[in-house]
């Protein structure tokens, strides 16, 4: 007999009503301590990070898992089972780790065809001192003007607020003025991307904090505060898929993804030499690069070939083979990149440092060919705000998740996920006047 789904799991159920909130409720709560937990469900590993957060706003990480993915594909679900049981593997590991067990995580969102919108709002103060309830419905009202979306809202960023015209206003508190607006920065993704994952994490027995986009958690996780200032460009390179997004002024304003990564480049070489994908992913580890060498020639490697059932059977290659197998792909890849960038019309303010970052962005030589490509100055990132990692999950293919457990202990509730609700009818003058009351006192 089929046993159910979370029969299989190795987590103790919660009790709870799945019917009595949406899948896709988000916490907005501030700054906090205490233990928190994020996941990362990406297209060839599942990771998850137990962090404890102090008072002072360090965050230390208590327990680490990680499993090899299945039923991700260019980080968007295609098998239920498969990547439910790849969620609990990794965070059973975590717990097991950290020494306790976890309700609530905050999920990592890196496919679902991630879109940027940037749009203005204005509303009247009144001449009077603006407040944190003036910020509030400036929003509020951003929100009830644009809830038309086909497409579910993954952030608003507010990226600059204005006074009487007068923009480069970070934080209009305290400050005066008739009228006030804002540039809001959307990211909105595919509505069933999102229910799909959120689905496999509830199976799992695990209720979502909130959603946040790949490009953002990598940002937090490995840019310098002045990388995010002066402008930088991110590029992070997954398995599945590969985002890229702009930070000018601290803030994250354009983010757009492609449906190309590192497993791409790995079927190219298991094509390419006639081999298996897991052996084809160890030549591209241990022997790959991006840019040729002189003794690649004079290297010989020793490629198995797919379906022989002799593990002698093997075709001896140049190593040099495998760098003219490799190159073409990541062409492409930047070649994507830089036309993303130019279309988005930030290339100017974006300035010329651009971030590498995510599992596939250590492959040899990729610096040197993107820095060729996109004409700019090239560094690998790491997470470098969060403490206690070990050696095997402080490198790239972790940004993202280390940038969760960032996420969780930002001060700033407005740039968190907001779920959408709909709009409400006042259909009588007294319905009115209370939300005249709510929005203006």
């Amino acid at each position: 007999m089929m046993r159910s789904r979370r029969h299989r799991c190795p987590r103790a159920a919660k009790t709870h009503d799945p019917s009595s909130e949406s899948i896709l409720n988000v916490a907005t709560t501030r700054h906090r301590t205490g233990t928190v937990a994020a996941l990362d469900v990406g297209t060839s590993k599942v990771c998850c990070f137990i962090a404890r957060l102090d008072e002072s706003g360090a965050k230390q990480i208590a327990g680490v898992g990680h499993q090899l993915s299945a039923g991700v594909r260019g980080g968007v679900i295609v098998d239920m089972d498969a990547a439910e049981e790849s969620i609990c593997a990794a965070v059973h590991a975590a717990e097991q780790m950290a020494g306790e067990r976890i309700t609530d995580v905050v999920v990592n969102l890196s496919g679902g065809q991630q879109e940027s919108r940037l749009y203005g709002m204005e509303v009247s103060v009144a001449g009077h001192e603006i407040s944190d309830n003036d910020v509030d419905r400036l929003l509020r009202e951003w929100r009830l003007h644009h809830d038309d979306f086909d497409r579910e809202v993954i952030h608003t960023i507010p990226v600059g607020y204005n006074i009487d015209g007068v923009g480069g206003i970070r934080d209009p508190r305290g400050m005066f003025g008739d009228k006030m607006g804002v540039d809001v920065h959307v990211v909105t993704a595919n509505g069933s991307a999102i229910r799909n994952l959120a689905t496999c994490v509830q199976r799992s027995h695990l209720e979502i904090e909130a959603f946040v986009s790949s490009p953002l958690a990598a940002g937090l996780a490995c840019l310098t505060d002045d990388e995010k200032q002066l402008g930088v460009t991110l590029i992070d390179m997954g398995a599945g898929c590969t985002t890229v997004s702009v930070f000018v002024d601290g803030e994250l304003v354009f983010v757009d993804s492609a449906s190309v990564g590192g497993g791409h480049v790995t079927n190219d070489v298991a094509r390419g030499l006639s081999t298996t994908i897991s052996h084809a992913e160890r030549l591209k580890t241990l022997y790959g690069s991006a840019l040729p060498s002189p003794s690649d020639e004079r290297e010989i490697l020793q490629v198995p070939l797919v379906g022989e059932d002799d593990s002698r059977a093997t075709n001896q290659v140049p190593r040099s083979m495998l760098g003219r197998i490799i190159r073409p792909r990541i062409e492409e890849i930047f070649e994507i990149v830089r036309a993303k960038i130019h279309d988005s019309g930030l290339e100017p303010v974006a300035g010329r440092r651009v971030v590498l970052t995510g599992g596939a962005s250590q492959l040899q030589g990729l610096r040197e060919v993107g820095s060729q490509i996109l004409d700019k100055q090239l560094r690998l990132g790491r997470p470098i705000h969060v403490q206690g990692l070990a050696e095997i999950a402080s490198g790239p293919a972790f940004s993202a998740c280390a940038g969760l457990v960032s996420y969780l202990s930002l001060e700033r509730p407005e740039i968190r996920a907001f779920k959408r609700k709909p709009k409400k009818e006042t259909s009588n003058a007294f319905g009115k006047f209370g939300l005249w009351l709510r929005e203006n006192f």
